[in-house]
Formats: C-alpha cells, sequence, structure tokens
C-alpha cells in the first residue's frame, strides 16, 4: 500500500498540525473561590511587574493635571494640623500629655490618613478598574493592593514633615517609634481587608463610594487617635 504524503508550502500548515498546535493552547477556567485558597500569593508574585505599574499608575493619577502635584500630600495634613491646633490646643486648651500639640496632633494624623486613603481607594478600584478586568486576567487582589500601596508615598512624604517638626520644637522622639513599622504594616493589613470587603460590595452598590470618606470623617473623631 503506498502512503501519500501531503506537501506542504513554507508558512503553511496541515489539517493535522493545525488540529494539534490547537490542542495544545492551553484552557484557563476562571471561577470564583472561597476561603484562603482565593489568596494565591505565588500567582501574586509571578504578577509583581504589574502590580507595581498598577502602583506607579496611581500615583500619576492622583496628582494629574495639578499644580502643586505630589505637595498635597503635605499641605493637607498640614494644614488640618494647623486648624486642630488652632481651636484645640490653643482655644479649647485639651490636654497633649506634654507633647507640643502640632506635633501630638499631626503624629496622629499621619498614618490615619494612610489607613482613611487607602481604605477609600481600595474600596473603589474594582469599579475604576471594571474595564481592565473584562479584558484581560491578572489577580483582581492586585487592584487594591496597589490602592493601598500607593497612598505609602504621600506617608513618607507628611512623614518627612513630621522630622522636621520635631527638629524645630526640639522634641525628641521615644524609643515607642520602633514600633512604627508594625502599625504601617497593621493599618495597610486593615485597610486592605475592609476594602476588599467595601470593594465587592460597591460593585453592586455604588453608594457605598460616597459613603466610606464620610463614616472614615466620623471615625477619625468618635475614635481616641
Amino acid at each position: 500500500m503506498a502512503v501519500q504524503e501531503e506537501s506542504v508550502l513554507p508558512g503553511q500548515t496541515t489539517a493535522k498540525g493545525k488540529e494539534t498546535a490547537e490542542n495544545n493552547i492551553p484552557e484557563y477556567v476562571i471561577k470564583p473561590s472561597h476561603g484562603w485558597v482565593s489568596l494565591n500569593l505565588k500567582e501574586l508574585w509571578e504578577y509583581r511587574e504589574l502590580l507595581y505599574f498598577f502602583v506607579w499608575r496611581d500615583i500619576k493619577v492622583r496628582y494629574k493635571q495639578t499644580v502643586l502635584g505630589a505637595a498635597w500630600a503635605i499641605i493637607v495634613p498640614f494644614m488640618d494640623m494647623v486648624v486642630f491646633s488652632l481651636f484645640f490646643g490653643y482655644l479649647a486648651k485639651m490636654p497633649s500629655d506634654g507633647v507640643p500639640y502640632p506635633i501630638w496632633n499631626y503624629t496622629a494624623q499621619v498614618p490615619w490618613r494612610f489607613f482613611a486613603n487607602g481604605l477609600t481607594s481600595a474600596s473603589n478600584s474594582m469599579v475604576t478598574g471594571a474595564n481592565m478586568i473584562k479584558k484581560i486576567y491578572f489577580p483582581r487582589i492586585a487592584l487594591p493592593i496597589a490602592s493601598v500601596l500607593s497612598g505609602f508615598v504621600d506617608f513618607l512624604l507628611a512623614f518627612a514633615v513630621l522630622i522636621l517638626m520635631l527638629i524645630y520644637f526640639r522634641y525628641p522622639p521615644s524609643l515607642a517609634v520602633l514600633w512604627l513599622p508594625y502599625y504601617l504594616l497593621l493599618a495597610f493589613m486593615t485597610s486592605l481587608g475592609a476594602g476588599l470587603w467595601l470593594g465587592a460590595m460597591n460593585v453592586q452598590f455604588r453608594d457605598v463610594r460616597y459613603a466610606v470618606p464620610f463614616l472614615t470623617r466620623i471615625w477619625y473623631f468618635v475614635t481616641p487617635i
């Protein structure tokens, strides 16, 4: 019996070759998971470059088309400190445990703003990134993580002002400053955890977008910050 060979021109593939190539295409099935299984840190590490891109994008978008740019990360908490120091420190004479009231107030505002801004950004991340989510696959948790991490730049700028204030008032920090990395990690995990929950709610109920900044402002006054 003679076996016929199918001649193939350069740049062409046979029907059998096409079928083999199609069978070798990996198939990805995206389905919801529950519990700790959904937190795939290995996959997140594989997309670390994309996570870096998201962080850098959020930083650029935040101060896009502004004259002062990243200086707003310093101006806003500093002006709040001035107002609170004027009304609560000098007029109301509220105690500050021997610490100059501007330092006492500003020290509390810097980590709180890192938490509050991270919570607000994370809760809106799924809605603002909806178009990208529909087009390509990537770990969805990368969006809220990037939203919280981008606020770390604002924290560093505001913290630099705090150091200058300590020098100006000649007030040396205590050993309690060594707890700062722990508190930052706690603020990051808290804002991310709550932001994931609120972000899922925000997809269905857009009222969350307007309620979160209002609630964090109330939270600021009713808690001992």
